[in-house]
């Protein structure tokens, strides 16, 4: 049986940066990708516009994934592909892993885990659009696959439900490939994606967005031939009388990211209701000592820089506990978030390795809830102010990152506020 210090659990942008970070810090490690080559979905993401805050410059996703990619090539890390993990459980001396591959099955041990499992999209069974199940309704990711990686054209005349930023990017990738976009259909009052790619995939290609408005039903039998849409009201609802019949051949979705939890939960890592992803420190482990998260299976990321960053922090303190002789006894504040918060993550501070970092500030993103204009937001623990910055503009799909120095945290809990300036 195979011995590791770490076992890195997917192959994405996130797994890589682990990875990497983790033999760097001298730990013998494993990564296990599902598919045939490393990369996750930067593999099929053609456009450009990934690595800004972190290279300072346009990479399409190849790109940004073989920078990453390279350097692992001319390291030590173990790698295992078409390889999938189909039990894993605690034990003393750490975990075991069931491997399933073209080889065979396999059990390899390891110290300690990292998750980096990315997310999935979610269905048309999962939001409630009924109708008939015909050929044509397809997720944003699954459209991309199809014309990006199999060179094929997966629509001639297609509706997009939601307008998160896979579904924006194919608006656009569909209209340069000759298919007609009739609209991107979003539920909500306000966009889910990007303010640059609603900018770039919808107002450049005259692509119209319709918000306050969903798909409600899919007519078709072979092959869809048209969807119903209508306007719904505050509480999401259709509201009867607006439906409208809009003949295409297919429907795309972009409604929605799921973190890829399964493992977390079998291996009984608690999650949290808000991010959908394991509760964690700042360090990356979740409430079980030794797994640690990073990346879209932790918390859904807007920007793969903030990915790469998160799978860094996690296999680099991964490889530390790893190699630690005695571990301190994890002692929690809780970040909470008023009202205004969608999430925020790390939802705890491991004051004892606050203690032992010294100076290092400690790194926190959040959304909003809603969309805001000017906006001040503040941190205070025990009545004591450890951060304030006004903001222009807060939007839902677009996360904000601060980091907090933190020395001594009052009644075991931080707090996030916000105050509208306008």
């Amino acid at each position: 049986m195979n011995h590791y210090d770490v076992a890195v659990i997917g192959g994405g942008p996130a797994g890589l940066a682990a990875a990497l970070q983790s033999e760097k810090q001298g730990a013998k490690t494993l990564l296990i990708e599902r598919e045939n080559r490393l990369g996750g979905i930067l593999k099929q993401c053609i456009h450009d516009g990934f690595g800004l805050v972190r290279f300072g410059e346009k990479l399409s996703g190849p790109e940004y994934a073989y920078r990453f990619q390279a350097p692992l090539e001319g390291s030590a890390v173990e790698k295992r592909l078409l390889t999938f993990v189909s039990r894993a459980r605690k034990i003393d001396t750490g975990f075991e892993l069931t491997l399933a591959s073209g080889s065979g099955m396999e059990t390899v041990r390891s110290g300690v885990l990292v998750l980096a499992t990315g997310c999935r999209e979610r269905t048309a069974r999962q939001i409630g659009v009924h109708g008939t199940r015909p050929a044509g309704v397809l997720t944003a990711g699954s459209a991309q696959y199809y014309t990006n990686i199999l060179g094929q054209l997966p629509a001639r005349r297609c509706v997009i439900l939601g307008s998160g930023d896979i579904g924006l990017i194919m608006a656009r990738r569909l209209t340069l490939e000759g298919a007609t976009v009739p609209g991107v259909y979003e539920a909500k009052q306000t966009p889910s994606g990007l303010s640059r790619n609603i900018a770039q995939c919808l107002d450049d290609f005259n692509i119209p967005l319709y918000t306050g408005r969903t798909v409600t039903r899919v007519f078709g039998r072979q092959r869809v031939e048209a969807v119903e849409v209508c306007s719904v009201n505050e509480f999401m609802q259709p509201i009867t009388g607006t439906e409208e019949c809009i003949p295409c051949d297919t429907l795309i979705l972009s409604v929605g990211l799921i973190p890829e939890n399964e493992l977390a939960e079998k291996l009984g890592v608690p999650l949290s209701p808000e991010t959908k992803g394991p509760i964690c420190d700042q360090n990356g482990m979740t409430m079980v000592d030794g797994i640690f998260c990073a990346g879209n299976a932790l918390l859904v990321n807007d920007l793969v820089d903030y990915v790469s960053e998160s799978g860094e922090n996690a296999g680099r303190n991964a490889a530390f506990y790893a190699a630690a002789t005695k571990r301190p006894v994890r002692r929690f504040a809780a970040v909470n978030a008023g009202a205004g918060f969608l999430c925020v993550s790390p939802q705890r501070i491991d004051m004892a390795a606050v203690d032992a970092a010294g100076d290092t500030p400690v790194t926190v993103f959040f959304r909003a809830a809603a969309e805001r204009g000017k906006t001040r937001v503040k941190a205070n623990t025990g009545g004591k102010e450890i951060f304030n910055r006004t903001y222009r503009h807060l939007r839902p799909p677009e996360m904000e990152r601060v980091e907090l120095k933190i020395s001594n945290v009052q009644n075991g809990e931080i707090t996030f506020v916000m105050e509208s300036e306008e």
